[in-house]
């Protein structure tokens, strides 16, 4: 048995065109690789999209990539992540599993008296994997699926078996995120063969008592400027079943990068031109991308003073596919000094939700905080392909009503 364990391609992320064109290849060249070393099925732990309702364009392109997969008998088995979901239950997910192109593990039902979850198994006809999962949700509002789930039936269950989630667990986490909120892994149930994991963009692999292999693959493609600056590249796994099981991570790679981290400290803006233009002279450029930090205290002047068109004209000119700044951390003499917070949008959302908690006693405090990750989901959504003003204004309403009526 081989298959492949995929997940957070975030389809629709990127708002530059080139960049959204190479995390489109990420997914195609994945596909394609995959089938060409002939797997038995793939894993894709969630975030697919970067929305649950993707535009039609990248709609168009995974549809006819899953169609060709699905001719080629290899199943795909997914669960939501937390961007695939959507607070009124509808996802584009859900569409392409109508369509036959895919089949989310999901399905369970729910005790009316005890209130525990019991999930089903799905089985891959191939190989008599069998395998399950939970979906992902923001801010761990995915906590009360764990907490209810009904552990025994699944440890007990025989067979190969497969544990899909998007989540956060404690065990797993990297020093760099070690400050996020997760989940412990003893919330999973033990005896599983392999966890497919999602949610964070960091390569990980635990083994840990009673449990199978624990994973993250990391992004299948980076989703920002500091992933593109730490990773260069996404990749995934292939888990190959035989006597003895292996698993090996596979690089994904569009484009080559390049990274400078360049110190502008006593140094004025003219100087910081030439010097990081200098850096990249008479080298070939060709299809890489170039990710430019700049930190430290300018001798004088302004970090627009820097002649950035110049840079990046001599960087396009050399061959470069994409060049992208971060100036964040420069600061000037003749402005104060501006603290920028350097973690990712979701732990500065958190970090800002906590801060401001509880200054209403409408709500308990954990109550006010799932609502607030709830009200914050329903309204991250952008207006579709051919929907009206009003039936994105009506939609939109209708979630958020939904919600404060819980």
């Amino acid at each position: 048995m081989k298959y492949a364990h995929l997940a957070d391609l975030h389809l629709g992320s990127w708002r530059e065109d080139k960049m959204r064109q190479l995390s489109t290849q990420a997914f195609l060249q994945a596909i394609d690789d995959c089938i060409q070393r002939d797997v038995d099925f793939i894993l894709f732990s969630g975030d697919i999209f970067n929305t649950s309702l993707p535009s039609l364009d990248t709609l168009k392109i995974v549809t006819k990539k899953l169609k060709e997969l699905n001719n080629e008998n290899i199943p795909l088995y997914v669960v939501a992540g937390s961007h695939d979901f959507s607070p009124s239950g509808k996802t584009m997910i859900d569409v392409l599993e109508n369509a036959g192109l895919l089949k989310n593990v999901c399905k369970g039902t729910v005790d009316p008296e005890t209130q525990q979850l019991h999930l089903n198994f799905t089985l891959d006809q191939r190989t008599g994997a069998k395998i399950t999962g939970l979906l992902g949700r923001k801010g761990l509002l995915d906590r009360t699926y764990y907490q209810n789930l009904a552990l025994e039936s699944l440890e007990q269950e025989s067979g190969y078996k497969i544990f899909m989630f998007h989540t956060t667990l404690t065990e797993l986490k990297p020093k760099h995120l070690e400050m996020m909120e997760a989940h412990p892994v003893s919330f999973l149930p033990k005896h599983f063969n392999y966890y497919a994991g999602g949610h964070i963009h960091h390569k990980t692999l635990v083994e840990l008592p009673e449990y199978g292999p624990l994973t993250y693959p990391g992004a299948l493609f980076p989703n920002n400027f500091a992933e593109v600056e730490k990773y260069s590249h996404g990749g995934y796994y292939l888990i190959t079943v035989e006597e003895k099981p292996t698993i090996e991570w596979i690089p994904v790679i569009t484009a080559q990068h390049l990274h400078l981290g360049y110190d502008c400290s006593h140094k004025s803006p003219e100087v910081a031109t030439f010097e990081i233009t200098n850096h990249f002279l008479n080298q070939d450029l060709t299809n890489t991308i170039i990710t430019l930090r700049i930190h430290g205290t300018l001798e004088h002047g302004r970090i627009a003073d820097i002649n950035f068109k110049e840079i990046f004209n001599r960087l396009y000119e050399q061959g470069a596919y994409f060049v992208m700044k971060n100036t964040a951390a420069v600061q000037s003499l003749e402005f104060e000094e501006i603290k920028i917070a350097t973690s990712s949008p979701e732990m500065m959302e958190e970090e800002i939700i906590k801060e401001h908690l509880q200054q209403s006693t409408l709500f308990d405090k954990e109550t006010e905080r799932h609502l607030i990750h709830s009200l914050l989901a329903a309204l991250n959504t952008i207006k579709t392909e051919g929907e009206t003003v009003k039936d994105f204004q009506d939609r939109v309403t209708s979630e958020t009503r939904k919600l404060l009526a819980q």
